[in-house]
């Protein structure tokens, strides 16, 4: 069974990969675009590119119809009560650092943010740093045997001190869904703000914002199918309206003199200067692709590839697991062996794996680990990438035991 993937050919990357005898593996990292959103960026820039929001002309209304409809896709994607509550950025990480500074004023020496102990650069450095600034306390949850955020610890930890929690849907490393329908309403209950980083959690299935009940989610489009360089923040809106502006220039002006200021609210408010056009709307295009999929099949092609990644893993002696992955991802290490050395001699066969600490430093010194191989699966991969995969790491533990 070779468990083909029947959008593969919508990706003409992998044209090129077969070509070049490359197997890629790193999807998490980022992830290969649709056929469909390369027609998008090309119609943008062929058809005339233009500015949006500030011409009368035109091509200037046709760039701002087609930006503004991906917020609208963006919202609906989300479940979003409004596109006025998302907020387009380069990626999650300056989503979460525009919630870091955004809401810098609400804080107080002594308050606590609330991370957990699995939590990418991304979304523990903007926090650490507020605290620093601020003279706050940041508390981190420890995770329990299996790799999920403690509950019974979160319970004591979060507390009246509370202002913020910020914590990730899906682990980068670890594969695990956290359970935030249990662990969100604890900090709601001290009526601090909630942030979910859903840079690897967008991925895989879609996400009802309001039902999840977050203040604010953070995207990335490049993981998502979609360009690089553009992202969402979703903020429900009394949340929004309780961030400052970080970043001043063109567009989130009401109005200007020498010496003072008015500035728009969100959404344009946080959007200064010229946006990433055709990136927002390679990103409408990626998600009007997705949705077109029968989304129940790519679950369990997902899933039937990763479990059989996860068997194939299983048969090397001396191979450890870093968790029991939920989805798309596997993270290991092999006894004796430099997770470097290992990902050198894949990459020498045309194996594209992540190799290191993925961004995440704080949880591999906890987990004891200098760092670890990381084996990621998109809805474009099959069954022989896994076999190849398998073979290659063969061949180079072999030379390297």
């Amino acid at each position: 069974m070779s468990l083909p993937s029947p959008w593969r050919a919508d990706f003409p990357a992998f044209a090129a990969f077969t070509a070049s005898r490359q197997t890629y593996l790193d999807t998490a990292a980022t992830a290969q675009k649709p056929q469909k959103v390369l027609d998008a960026l090309l119609d943008h820039y062929a058809g005339g590119a233009a500015n949006v929001h500030r011409a009368q002309h035109g091509p200037g209304e046709r760039a701002t119809l087609a930006f503004e409809g991906a917020r609208e896709k963006v919202a609906q994607w989300l479940n979003a009560d409004s596109p006025a509550e998302i907020v387009f950025t380069r990626g999650s990480t300056e989503g979460l650092n525009l919630l870091a500074y955004g809401l810098e004023h609400l804080f107080a020496a002594g308050d606590e943010i609330v991370i957990s102990a699995l939590e990418h650069h991304a979304n523990l450095l903007p926090w650490q740093q507020l605290a620093q600034r601020r003279g706050l306390k940041l508390v981190v949850l420890p995770l329990d045997g299996a790799g999920d955020i403690d509950l019974e610890q979160a319970a004591l930890l979060i507390g009246p001190r509370t202002r913020l929690l910020a914590v990730s849907q899906l682990s980068n490393v670890l594969g695990r869904w956290q359970p935030l329908e249990r662990l969100l309403p604890l900090a709601r209950a001290q009526g601090a703000f909630t942030v979910v980083d859903g840079a690897q959690g967008a991925v895989h299935g879609r996400h009802d914002l309001q039902a999840l009940d977050c203040d604010f989610y953070v995207l990335s489009g490049h993981k998502l199918y979609a360009p690089d360089g553009i992202g969402a923040l979703y903020g429900r809106s009394r949340a929004l309206a309780q961030l400052r502006h970080w970043q001043f220039g063109g567009e989130m002006v009401q109005h200007a003199d020498y010496h003072s200021a008015r500035f728009r609210p969100a959404p344009l408010g946080f959007e200064a200067g010229t946006p990433a056009i055709a990136a927002a709307i390679g990103l409408g295009a990626a998600l009007d692709y997705l949705g077109e999929l029968d989304e129940y099949a790519v679950a369990a092609h997902e899933a039937a590839l990763h479990q059989r990644l996860l068997t194939g893993l299983r048969q090397f002696d001396g191979l450890h697991l870093l968790s029991e992955p939920h989805t798309a991802l596997a993270s290991f290490v092999v006894d004796g062996v430099h997770n470097a050395d290992l990902s050198h001699l894949l990459s020498e066969q045309g194996i594209a794996v992540r190799a290191g600490q993925h961004c995440a430093m704080p949880l591999l010194h906890s987990l004891g680990r200098p760092g670890a191989l990381r084996v990621s699966l998109g809805l474009y991969s099959e069954g022989d990438d896994l076999e190849r995969f398998f073979a290659a790491l063969n061949h180079a533990l072999e030379l390297l035991r």
